[in-house]
């Protein structure tokens, strides 16, 4: 099923999306918000199921789904955890400045936390006060999950996910080297990220969904012009179970905790740098990553960083060209 929060004050309105994402019918009998149903999943998830099919049976009310009337799924989250399981990614990121990566990236998972007080919707736009910022889109799957026991074993850990998703986790690269430095982690250079339209639970992604990584080109477009189409399911390092158990070692997780993939990244065919969709490659999920290939074969970057008026557009097909989650798409704007 796929579940959405239309803009109802701080927590949005639950509401149950039809598959092909035309159509909505109101939850509100059952729980009044993703985050309630979350917090009682044995109880409302059979509801909200029956609830779904009623809706494709037009057997329910039933109103036109616009993803511009929707809040982020969870507009605020007890916890957001962004892993970087495309360990591809962090490579190419040092290798531009000069910096190996440690064994140890290969085996034990790269996580911050970042703030989950408020995710902004899918159609929001990017606030963004000053360019010199250096700000960035990063294209990612998230997850979230139910109650996770601490010390929970990678396997065990997948039977805690109940939905999956998109995210732009917005980077604000010139401020991160600084903020790095102090050895504190990200603050100011990670502000709000915006979150899909729609999650929806694993089983409604077939075959797509295995071993905790999700399948499919996750395709990003800039100014609409293509600029990545990353398969999510390829040079994933480490699955989401892995990345939940290895955030659940010490403690345990409330129902409603978002963790993110990371940047999706994927290797050329011949294990190098991926290349510009112009050239024919998979592009890219974040500008950093396209500069990062341009200054290792030209000693430059030259792309730049978001401008005010720039427009991303995030979003996964499937197999009949149908968007699975929605897109989200945002306009940088002067704030």
């Amino acid at each position: 099923m796929k579940l959405a929060s239309l803009k109802h004050g701080r927590d949005g309105r639950l509401v149950v999306v039809s598959r092909d994402l035309n159509w909505f019918t109101d939850a509100f009998l059952i729980a009044p918000t993703l985050q309630a149903a979350l917090d009682d999943w044995d109880r409302t998830a059979p509801l909200l199921r029956v609830l779904a099919e009623s809706l494709e049976h037009e057997a329910v009310p039933r109103g036109r789904f616009h993803e511009r009337d929707a809040a982020a799924p969870l507009p605020r989250a007890y916890q957001w955890a962004d892993g970087s399981a495309y360990v591809n990614h962090v490579a190419l990121v040092r290798q531009a400045r000069g910096a190996e990566v440690p064994d140890s990236f290969w085996t034990d998972p790269l996580m911050y936390q970042g703030g989950s007080d408020g995710f902004l919707g899918a159609r929001d736009p990017i606030p963004l006060m000053d360019e010199a910022w250096g700000c960035d889109l990063e294209a990612e799957i998230v997850v979230v999950t139910g109650d996770v026991p601490r010390g929970i074993s990678a396997t065990e850990a997948l039977d805690h996910i109940r939905l999956v998703g998109l995210v732009n986790d917005v980077s604000l690269r010139n401020l991160i080297p600084a903020e790095l430095a102090k050895g504190f982690g990200f603050v100011q250079s990670k502000p709000a990220s915006a979150l899909s339209p729609v999650f929806v639970t694993p089983d409604e992604l077939g075959d797509r969904w295995n071993g905790g990584r999700l399948s499919g080109a996750l395709t990003v477009s800039l100014n609409n012009a293509p600029f990545g189409q990353a398969d999510a399911g390829t040079d994933m390092t480490f699955d989401f179970g892995t990345l939940i158990a290895h955030l659940a070692k010490t403690r345990s997780l409330v129902a409603g905790t978002i963790i993110g993939s990371g940047t999706v990244s994927n290797r050329d065919a011949d294990g190098g740098p991926g290349q510009p969709v112009s050239e024919g490659g998979l592009g890219y999920s974040c500008i950093a990553e396209v500069r990062t290939v341009e200054t290792l074969s030209g000693g430059a970057a030259v792309t730049p960083f978001l401008k005010h008026g720039d427009t991303v557009r995030i979003e996964m097909l499937d197999e009949r060209h149908h968007s699975i989650f929605g897109a989200i798409e945002q306009v940088v704007e002067a704030g």
